[in-house]
């Protein structure tokens, strides 16, 4: 289970690392788009700053133009990784580039159909969206279910790398759910360190540490 953070942002990067909670880091298109750089910048910065997988997603228009793409950025960091959309021609761009080795993300999974692909080629993630899914299909959590169930029944090696939440809630509801992965903004892992109560016991114990002084 490995903890990611969602950001293009390099101080963003170096704060979530510091706090020695953070494995790795997921961009996507419109995370790219609040960067005034060019994404091969940002992705070689962010992979400088982070020792685990730090994830590009492809933007290009067609297969062909996707794999160059993929090729052009894969060079940049070693620990560099793919998300793909996932689709039926990406599944096997994806399968091609996970045989030669590569750390590939099918994201973009709405159904345990398109995890069963995920799994039959070979990619070491697939990327529900969790609090999207819930939106405009339902039930985000009964999507992470199916899809932990669908990798059970092929044995297979590729993991459930959950995105799109948005509380402190929905990240507990969904590793419960079966998410191998969470990845989540800044905001979010700071939100989830502390709690009311928590703040209400330190201040006792400070009150009981003055006192004894």
């Amino acid at each position: 289970m490995s903890l990611l953070l969602d950001s293009a942002s390099a101080d963003e990067a170096r704060q979530a690392i510091s706090l020695g909670l953070v494995a790795g880091i997921t961009t996507n298109p419109a995370l790219m788009a609040k960067i005034a750089r060019k994404p091969e910048d940002v992705i070689a910065e962010l992979a400088s700053i982070c020792p685990g997988t730090v994830f590009y997603q492809l933007t290009a228009s067609t297969v062909t133009e996707r794999e160059a793409e993929a090729r052009r950025v894969l060079t940049l960091r070693k620990n560099v990784g793919l998300k793909i959309a996932c689709t039926t021609e990406n599944l096997a761009l994806g399968a091609r580039l996970a045989r030669e080795g590569f750390t590939i993300a099918m994201t973009a999974v709405y159904s345990a159909a398109q995890c069963y692909l995920a799994c039959q080629a070979g990619v070491s993630y697939a990327i529900p969206y969790v609090n999207r899914s819930t939106r405009l299909q339902g039930d985000g959590l009964a999507l992470v279910e199916d899809m932990r169930e669908m990798i059970e029944a092929c044995d297979s090696a590729t993991e459930i790398l959950v995105a799109s939440l948005k509380t402190p809630a929905e990240v507990v509801e969904s590793v419960i759910a079966g998410a191998h992965h969470v990845t989540i903004p800044l905001a979010l892992i700071l939100e989830m360190g502390n709690h009311p109560l928590s703040d209400q016991a330190i201040e006792e114990f400070a009150r009981a540490a003055a006192h004894k002084a």
